[in-house]
């Protein structure tokens, strides 16, 4: 990969990774104003599977903000962009539809079946 392409997905990286920070600024804030006790528990009860949504998400989020760092720390330390399991390059549009991807197209097919022979 040349340093025009690596400049492109450190760049995804980084705006990705902002907006996810910005979604976590808006969800504190949203359920610090929207807090409220209901005297209604069909309010109440609303009102907290709401804020529960909202929380599975943020901590799918959060997940996938520790998968971006990890991606900015290879790509500073000349390791992005290579399969972690065979060390190929990971082919640019897999890239392109996964900037967080750290196996080779190939790598992760086998991941995948085996998952699935184990989980049967």
């Amino acid at each position: 990969m040349n340093d025009e392409q690596i400049a492109h997905f450190k760049a995804i990286l980084e705006a990705w990774k902002q907006q996810l920070m910005e979604e976590v600024d808006r969800t504190v804030s949203h359920m610090k104003d929207e807090a409220a006790n209901f005297p209604d528990p069909v309010d109440r009860a609303s009102q907290e599977e709401e804020f529960s949504l909202e929380l599975r998400t943020r901590d799918r989020e959060r997940k996938l903000l520790k998968k971006i760092g990890k991606s900015i720390a290879s790509i500073d330390d000349e390791d992005y962009g290579y399969c972690e399991s065979c060390g190929v390059e990971i082919g640019i549009r897999r890239l392109e539809a996964r900037p967080t991807a750290t196996l080779c197209i190939d790598c992760k097919t086998l991941d995948e079946i085996k998952e699935k022979h184990l989980n049967k």
